[in-house]
């Protein structure tokens, strides 16, 4: 783990002196400020993105989130919203007009999908891709929008080979880089021109509160301060901020826990007859393996299996055989999780989309290893029993 990656976590930005000695910042949890006289508050308005106002602007607890992550993805300026999607929508908001075309690059968080399909109505289009990216770029196309790793296939996008081709273009790229983390991978110094956060997910840790990042160049994230964050209203409470400025203190150590529990549970998993494979990004070998060195620095804890026998009734055996695994949406929490794509009728849609009827995700947590394990084996040998 980068040294100085893990002092922005713990201390950057902090300065205990200027709160009394205070060695946790207070939480600033008001909607609006006050001013001394009427010429003071006029002239904050006229700058609204850069005087304390009103919270739905600036606030002092969710600005100091803000700076930790924006120098820990060596971004310029990070915005921060009420969640994921607040973040994803206000960056299309704020890049697209009518007319426009947006390509996705990889496996795409599902209501990312939906938000772009909804702007049809708008005369904004979208298509996807996995490969060959330069063929499905379009005269009208804006904006270059890559998850990576993706996160139910866990395919890895070359994210140097994605900028410089954009840029060719004169298209603007972003990224959902919430699976690695800006720990395991900084997509700005490959060249993207934004970077995306669910802060519900890894950053805060702990399951327990929702936020959304955006990190790139000033002009960029004031361009989405004005039009995403404050027209769109997606505002992080300065006490939801504090508690991922809380989440971001422990995560040096609970990425790196996350990965060693991932490595040893996919080296059991490929141990079962039962699973025909194992999505992990590092389990990928060849030529994709030396820019994947070069471009991520480690690998969370989210993987999936492919069952041999898929369906809903094989898929909802094997879930509901766990115990220590929690059903549930979402990842990057302590607890472990599982999920699965399939529903009672949809075998024939995902087949149409190229995914796997027998398809399961495990976001692997903070528990013991081999408690996991165990819990897994157990799965397995009791699907077996029930087959014979």
């Amino acid at each position: 783990m980068d040294n100085y990656d893990t002092q922005i976590c713990t201390q950057y930005g902090d300065n205990p002196a200027e709160h009394k000695g205070a060695v946790s910042p207070p939480i600033y949890q008001t909607s609006l400020f006050a001013f001394e006289n009427f010429e003071a508050f006029s002239q904050a308005q006229t700058k609204e993105r850069e005087n304390y106002v009103y919270t739905r602007g600036v606030n002092p607890t969710t600005e100091l989130l803000e700076m930790k992550l924006a120098k820990l993805e060596r971004g310029e300026k990070c915005k921060c919203f009420g969640s994921g999607m607040g973040a994803i929508s206000s960056v299309f908001f704020s890049l697209l007009e009518s007319g426009d075309h947006v390509l996705f690059v990889n496996d795409i968080y599902g209501p990312t999908k939906q938000l772009l399909a909804y702007f049809n109505k708008f005369n904004i289009t979208h298509t996807s891709t996995f490969d060959d990216v330069e063929s499905h770029i379009q005269p009208n196309t804006r904006v270059i929008y890559v998850e990576s790793p993706g996160t139910m296939n866990m395919n890895v996008i070359h994210l140097e080979s994605i900028s410089a081709l954009a840029k060719k273009y004169g298209i603007y790229t972003v990224i959902d880089n919430t699976w690695s983390t800006p720990l395991f991978q900084k997509p700005l110094t490959h060249g993207f021109d934004l970077s995306i956060h669910s802060l519900t997910k890894y950053i805060g840790g702990h399951s327990d509160v929702t936020g959304g990042a955006v990190i790139g160049s000033h002009t960029l994230v004031d361009r989405i301060f004005e039009f995403g964050f404050q027209l769109n209203g997606s505002t992080l409470s300065p006490h939801d901020a504090s508690l991922i400025i809380r989440g971001l203190r422990t995560l040096p150590l609970r990425m790196q826990q996350h990965q060693q529990n991932a490595l040893m549970v996919i080296d059991y998993l490929k141990t079962k007859d039962e699973i025909a494979k194992v999505y992990h990004p590092s389990l990928i070998k060849g030529e994709e393996y030396s820019f994947i060195k070069n471009q991520m620095k480690g690998f969370s804890g989210v993987l999936s299996i492919e069952l041999k026998e898929g369906g809903f009734e094989n898929v909802a055996a094997f879930i509901n055989s766990l115990t220590l695994f929690k059903i549930g949406v979402s990842w990057g929490g302590y607890e472990s999780l599982v999920n699965s794509p399939i529903k009672p009728h949809n075998e024939d849609e995902l087949k149409k989309a190229g995914i796997s009827t027998g398809l399961v995700r495990f976001s692997i947590g903070l528990e013991s290893p081999n408690s996991l394990i165990s819990d897994l084996e157990n799965a397995f040998q009791s699907i077996s029993l029930t087959k014979t």
